[in-house]
C-alpha cells in the first residue's frame, strides 16, 4: 500500500551497569548500528525524535544535544516521554508524522543513562512517577505497585511464587543466549526461590535492573522504502491507552486494564487476532508484569497465563514464545531505551535473522511496552 510505513533499520547498544561515555555516545552507538542496518546516510533522515525519561537526564532538553551530535541537523527533533514506554511512544509519533506526510523518513532514538544518577535518587524519582500529592509522599516503589497486583493475581487465581520463577528461569535461559544483556547467568529455582524478598510477594530475581543503554528504530513511508531497504517491516497495528495515574482508582488489579485496551486496538488495526502471532515481546520489568501480559494480550484467558509458563508454552518451542531475548529481566530497563530494544526483537525475529533464538517461520510479531505501572501502554504488531 502507498501509504504503509516501514522500519528499515534497528539498533542497540548493549545494555551496562556504568556506561563509562556521554549521553551522547551512549545514543550513537545504537544510532551507529540502525545506520548500517538500514543502509542509510543522515540526508535520508528528515527528522528526529529522542526519547527518555528526563528525571533521570543530567542534560536539560538532551534532544537537540543528541540531534547536533548525530549529524541530524537543521532537520527538526522531537522530545517524547511516557517514562518506560518512551520509544514506542516515539515510534507511534514517527508512524503518524509519516502517514501524514510531513516527512518521509524518521529516526527514533531511545536512551538512558542511569548511572548518572546514585540508586537512592532512581528510586525516589521512580516513586515520584505515582502521584505526588496523594501516593508518593507514603513511600511508594515500582517494587512494591507491581507487588500489589501480584497478591491480586495470587488471591483471584491462586498463583504462587514459583509461578512467577518459571518465568524468570526462561528469562535466564534466553538471556545467556544474548550478548547485549546485563544478566547472563542461569538461574534454578533454589536460587530464585531462596533469594531475599524486595516487596513480597516479589523477591529479588523478579525484578528487571537498571541499566544504562539506547536503541534507534528508523521508519519510512512506502516510496522511501523501496528506494533505501530490501528487507523491510512493516507496521500493521497500533494501539495506545492510559490508566488512571493513581493506582487507587482502578478498578481490578489482577491485569493491566490499558494493556488489554490497547491491545484491542492494535489487534483491530492490524486486522489479526492473538492467535496469529508468531512472537512477542512483553514488558517483564517484574515477573507479575509477564504472566499478566500473556492474559492482557489474548494468549491466554484471565488466570490461565500460568499454563502458558508452566507447560513451557512461550519458550521457543511453545506455541506463542515470549522474550526469547532474556526480555527486560535479563537485558536491563534503561527505560527510554526499552521499546526500542523490543522492536529490535521482533524485527530482527521478522528477518529471520535472530540466529540461537529465532523463531521459526515467524512473520508476525507483536510488542507490548508499558510505562510506569501500566499508565502508559503500546502495543505494536508488525509483519515481514
Amino acid at each position: 500500500m502507498p501509504n504503509d510505513v516501514a522500519i528499515i533499520g534497528v539498533g542497540q547498544s548493549n545494555f551496562v551497569r556504568n556506561y563509562e561515555g556521554s549521553i551522547r555516545e551512549l545514543a550513537f552507538e545504537a544510532y551507529r548500528e540502525a545506520m548500517q542496518d538500514a543502509g542509510a546516510t543522515a540526508k535520508d533522515l528528515d527528522a528526529s525524535i529522542i526519547c527518555s525519561a528526563p528525571e533521570y537526564d543530567k542534560q536539560r532538553s538532551p534532544s537537540g544535544l543528541i540531534a547536533e551530535y548525530l549529524g541530524l541537523n537543521p532537520q527538526p527533533t522531537f522530545a517524547v516521554e511516557s517514562v518506560c514506554s518512551s520509544s514506542t511512544t516515539g515510534l507511534k509519533t514517527a508512524y503518524s508524522l509519516i502517514k501524514s506526510g510531513l516527512h518521509e523518513a524518521v529516526v527514533i532514538i531511545g536512551f538512558q543513562k542511569m548511572s548518572e544518577i546514585s540508586s537512592a535518587d532512581s528510586q525516589e524519582r521512580m516513586g515520584r512517577g505515582a502521584d505526588i500529592m496523594w501516593e508518593s509522599p507514603f513511600g511508594t516503589t515500582m517494587p512494591a505497585y507491581y507487588a500489589m497486583h501480584a497478591r491480586a493475581h495470587f488471591d483471584t487465581f491462586g498463583t504462587t511464587e514459583e509461578d512467577l520463577a518459571l518465568i524468570r528461569i526462561k528469562a535466564a535461559k534466553y538471556g545467556q543466549l544474548n550478548e547485549k544483556a546485563v544478566y547472563r547467568k542461569d538461574l534454578p529455582m533454589t536460587k530464585i526461590m531462596e533469594s531475599d524478598y524486595v516487596s513480597s510477594p516479589l523477591k529479588r530475581f523478579d525484578c528487571c535492573a537498571n541499566a544504562d543503554g539506547s536503541s534507534c528504530i528508523i521508519l519510512a513511508s512506502a516510496k522511501k522504502a523501496k528506494d533505501l531497504s530490501t528487507r523491510p517491516v512493516w507496521i500493521r497495528g497500533i494501539g495506545s491507552a492510559t490508566a488512571s495515574y493513581s493506582i487507587t482508582g482502578r478498578d481490578a488489579y489482577a491485569g493491566l486494564e490499558s494493556a488489554r485496551l490497547a491491545a484491542l486496538q492494535a489487534y483491530e488495526m492490524a486486522a489479526v487476532k492473538p492467535q496469529d502471532i508468531d512472537v512477542a515481546e512483553v514488558h517483564d520489568c517484574f515477573t507479575i508484569a509477564e504472566l499478566m501480559a500473556y492474559e492482557n494480550l489474548g494468549f491466554a484467558e484471565p488466570g490461565s497465563g500460568v499454563e502458558l509458563i508452566r507447560k513451557k508454552e512461550t519458550y521457543l518451542e511453545g506455541k506463542i514464545p515470549v522474550n526469547v531475548d532474556g526480555g527486560l529481566l535479563s537485558k536491563g530497563h534503561p527505560i527510554g531505551a526499552t521499546g526500542g530494544s523490543q522492536v529490535r526483537t521482533i524485527v530482527q525475529q521478522l528477518r529471520g535473522e535472530a540466529g540461537e533464538i529465532q523463531v521459526p517461520g515467524a512473520k508476525t510479531g507483536l510488542v507490548h511496552n508499558i510505562g510506569g505501572v501500566g499508565i502508559y501502554a503500546n502495543v505494536i504488531i508488525m509483519e515481514a
